[in-house]
């Protein structure tokens, strides 16, 4: 390729990059319609895609994190495998890896605009995001599932990934007790997780996405997938002009020049707005070398 072509097809990318990045807030905006539809008595059984609780009074899909949970605590006393559950997260995963968390999530979506506030920001070393392993193997399934052979049920467990989540403290515990504090009955919430949700989002401000880079068990599954999923991001070397333009515009610190399609990477497709940087969609077997 000659190098007017080149240039023309980074100026095509970045052109790409800027409609996205206008585009993306309007999509979380529109994802919150489906989240958030008072529905819940219909879809209640199903799981989602995205950390929501599903306690939340307008919550319609379940919780994938607390159903995977619920399961692990049930495992010692009946041996359910929550299929439905893995075949949503296998099929997302294996299609878009954590695009949903970069466009749909709606505790991303809060996040991102509480990380807008004109604040120092704290920048967090990448290998801080193993944290999230150790959320999903600790206590999403294994700490269940010992209190389960204990013969706790979930819901009686006084340690559990649900105890201590910042969403169900924001969706289910806030209004709940704004209600009945404005009802006269005092506020509902503990202490400890009020200070969980007021920590979270204090934090929030200082650094970017604090909970999906640290803590958040789904956004670290999806991630795993983000190296072999259908859509990708694909660095074109030959393009770069080493402008550190995609570094910059990565809130998550990731650096895409070196290599992309990382699991640190939340796919909000800020980077594409770099002329090296364009989404793409192939098999495996078809992909560029990251």
């Amino acid at each position: 390729m000659d190098g007017s072509g080149e240039h023309g097809r980074s100026q095509t990318a970045t052109a790409l990059g800027r409609k996205l990045s206008r585009l993306r807030p309007w999509v979380q905006t529109s994802f919150l319609g489906v989240w958030l539809a008072p529905v819940g008595q219909w879809l209640h059984a199903i799981p989602g895609c995205v950390f929501h609780c599903y306690s939340c009074p307008l919550s319609s899909f379940a919780c994938p994190v607390g159903v995977a949970a619920n399961y692990a605590a049930l495992l010692p006393a009946a041996f359910e495998v929550p299929y439905l559950l893995i075949g949503i997260l296998l099929v997302i995963a294996a299609a878009s890896g954590s695009l949903v968390c970069g466009w749909a999530c709606p505790f991303g979506f809060l996040q991102d605009w509480l990380a807008k506030i004109p604040l120092p920001k704290l920048r967090l070393p990448a290998w801080t995001g193993c944290l999230r392993y150790v959320v999903l193997v600790g206590l999403v399934l294994l700490l269940p599932m010992i209190l389960g052979f204990q013969g706790i049920p979930f819901d009686e467990q006084s340690v559990s990934i649900c105890r201590l989540c910042p969403a169900g403290a924001l969706e289910a515990g806030l209004p709940y007790s704004v209600k009945s504090y404005l009802a006269g009955q005092g506020w509902l919430m503990s202490w400890f997780k009020t200070a969980i949700l007021v920590t979270f989002l204090a934090s929030a401000m200082f650094i970017h996405r604090p909970w999906c880079r640290l803590f958040c068990p789904l956004g670290g599954f999806l991630a795993l997938f983000n190296r072999v999923s259908l859509f990708h991001l694909r660095f074109n070397a030959k393009e770069c002009v080493e402008c550190n333009l995609c570094r910059s515009r990565c809130s998550m610190g990731v650096k895409v020049d070196e290599k992309v399609n990382v699991s640190g990477c939340v796919r909000c497709l800020e980077c594409v707005k770099c002329g090296a940087l364009e989404p793409a969609f192939a098999l495996p077997a078809g992909r560029a070398k990251d």
